[in-house]
């Protein structure tokens, strides 16, 4: 990792809404990321439990911003749209881990050569420090080659 992406990972931790609500995230490799929220005053909800959209915010931009960084400069990567279930209260640090295979990043890539816009779909689940799911996010994305 050079010194750019070293630093580029350390200010989007910086980000107000992840820095407000106490979410850090680490790349592994170059298509994983891990991100993780301690239960905090700040991502309290009344409940004593995590903040619904502490946790959305939380998985909100790592699967664009995975594409976008393994398909390159000539594409263009947004999301188009996203659900989030919450399958039990969030008490203490939860995690999730966002990842895209490598097959399924140079399959979208061909997509997008033949088409104008591909719409791949990505599913990711946040788990609690004992293991257990509670949320899962989707997320639909929008990809296309740049004219």
């Amino acid at each position: 990792m050079t010194r750019w992406q070293r630093l580029r990972e350390y200010f989007i931790n910086l980000y107000p809404p992840f820095l407000g609500a106490g979410i850090r995230s680490r790349r592994l490799d170059e298509l994983t990321i891990q991100v993780q929220m301690p239960l905090t005053w700040w991502n309290r909800n009344i409940f004593g439990t995590h903040f619904g959209g502490s946790l959305y915010a939380m998985c909100d931009p790592w699967f664009a911003l995975i594409l976008l960084r393994a398909l390159g400069k000539e594409y263009i990567v947004w999301d188009k749209a996203a659900s989030i279930q919450f399958l039990k209260p969030g008490r203490g640090t939860v995690k999730a881990t966002f990842h895209i295979p490598p097959q399924q990043v140079e399959q979208i890539r061909q997509q997008a050569e033949k088409q104008a816009k591909v719409e791949p779909f990505f599913t990711v689940d946040v788990f609690d420090t004992s293991g257990n799911v509670i949320a899962r996010v989707e997320k639909l994305l929008y990809v296309r080659k740049k004219q």
